[in-house]
């Protein structure tokens, strides 16, 4: 249950920082407000995950789904350009993170 927990604070990461990018530097009040709740809500469920999971392992995976999450939705959403040295890159941190995962 506290990966589970974890890899949920992770998706809530990217919804964060893709409504911080719709924020527009909190000029825009809704965009802000569901920055603000889903950081909010990030952070507590990142919190109850460090209960059993050790907080180097735990932060490594919320910030690289966060990471990982966010570059792709920039993709997708924003059409920011994606090469090979990218993917290559993204795949490499999703590596790392389950190699962290299978050790804990």
């Amino acid at each position: 249950m506290p990966w589970l927990i974890l890899i949920i604070a992770g998706f809530f990461e990217v919804f964060w920082a893709l409504g911080l990018k719709s924020s527009e530097g909190f000029t825009r009040l809704w965009p802000s407000v569901f920055t603000v709740i889903t950081l909010s809500f990030s952070l507590f469920l990142l919190s109850v995950a460090l209960r059993n999971i050790p907080i180097g392992t735990a932060y490594v995976v919320w910030t690289s789904i966060g990471a990982t999450g966010t570059a792709i939705a920039g993709v997708l959403l924003y059409n920011e350009p994606i090469g090979y040295a990218k993917v290559v890159c993204l795949l490499m941190i999703i590596c790392g993170v389950t190699g962290l995962r299978l050790i804990s």
